[in-house]
């Protein structure tokens, strides 16, 4: 199997209100880019955010640290200024996700209230306008607590499953498989990061080769408490 990573350029600054979807569609034919049947397409949730509205003024560092508070469902550890939180949605990050980087100054970006749905509005909007079957995953950057750095993963999907479950299947070497199950739509959005970057304003990017079928969530990768071991 073959992968091509597409980054889609050409999408100016969203704004509260915008259609983003038309956007996305504008910046496809920008970027001389044509949908084709299993795309995936990779959009940050900083402009789905911005485009259902969920930017908030954060004209301080105590006013930031509010913000993340009250959109934490709840503060599992602090250090300092930092805290890592639970979501509504489920997600462990830090400060509930909330972000000043690529925003105006004064301002702070929240996560979309329900990012698979976000994901499924885009999709359905992109099928329409391209005639073909897709997927759409939406991103965020996390942090990992057993390794440095940051890596994209999805918050929100529509059009594929989000985890590959090889349970009962063989490895290559004939043992059967007992645990394993692969993030597959994680995958994805680090993979397509490595195009959009974190300060080349590139918002959406096209993963095309692969051949999944299925229509998970994103939610489905929240680890149930009774699975958590260091909570």
């Amino acid at each position: 199997m073959t992968l091509e990573i597409i980054p889609v350029v050409g999408i100016p600054e969203v704004e509260p209100g915008d259609d983003l979807a038309s956007m996305i569609v504008t910046g496809l034919s920008s970027s001389d880019v044509t949908l084709e049947h299993r795309d995936v397409v990779v959009v940050t949730h900083k402009v789905v955010s911005k485009a259902e509205g969920r930017i908030e003024r954060a004209f301080d560092d105590r006013a930031y640290r509010e913000l993340a508070e009250r959109e934490a469902l709840s503060v599992l550890r602090r250090r300092g200024d930092l805290v890592i939180t639970q979501t509504r949605h489920g997600f462990i990050c830090a400060n509930a996700g909330v972000d000043r980087s690529n925003v105006e100054e004064g301002w702070a970006v929240l996560l979309p209230i329900d990012p698979d749905r976000s994901a499924h509005r885009i999709r359905v909007r992109l099928e329409r306008a391209s005639g073909v079957s897709l997927a759409v995953v939406v991103t965020d950057t996390f942090g990992r607590p057993w390794r440095r750095g940051l890596v994209d993963v999805a918050i929100g999907v529509s059009g594929l499953p989000s985890i590959l479950d090889l349970k009962g299947e063989m490895d290559a070497t004939g043992r059967v498989m007992n645990v394993t199950e692969i993030a597959v739509v994680d995958e994805i959005a680090a993979a397509a990061d490595l195009v959009m970057g974190k300060s080349g304003g590139i918002p959406v990017a096209v993963v095309r080769g692969l051949e999944l079928t299925g229509d998970g969530r994103a939610t489905d990768l929240v680890r149930p408490p009774e699975e958590d071991m260091f909570r």
